[in-house]
């Protein structure tokens, strides 16, 4: 994907940002407990199934979340990454 489109999309998803190798988006966040991180993460897994397009989660520190997108199956990003982040951001807004 051209690195202006790339740029483009990131200003419609505030908070997430580009890896360094250009391959990955990826948001990190800190919640108020670990629960708040499990109820997040199951959120976020039933719109991944429901998109059938599937981001990294780790948690961390117990109130932590990295989540990462990319395509897998073109070894960077796709439009679908940048879909599935902004339906996970107004998961966050509506959460917050």
């Amino acid at each position: 994907m051209a690195t202006e489109k790339i740029e483009t999309f990131l200003k419609e998803i505030p908070g997430w940002e580009l890896a360094p190798d250009g391959k990955e988006i990826r948001r990190n966040l800190v919640l108020k407990n670990f629960k708040a991180v499990l109820d997040l993460v199951n959120k976020i897994g039933s719109l991944a199934e429901e998109e059938g397009h599937h981001p990294n989660l780790y948690l961390y520190g117990y109130k932590k979340l990295r989540i990462e997108l990319s395509t897998h199956a073109i070894g960077g990003l796709s439009e679908n990454d940048f879909i599935l982040a902004a339906k996970i951001h107004r998961i966050l807004n509506a959460t917050s």
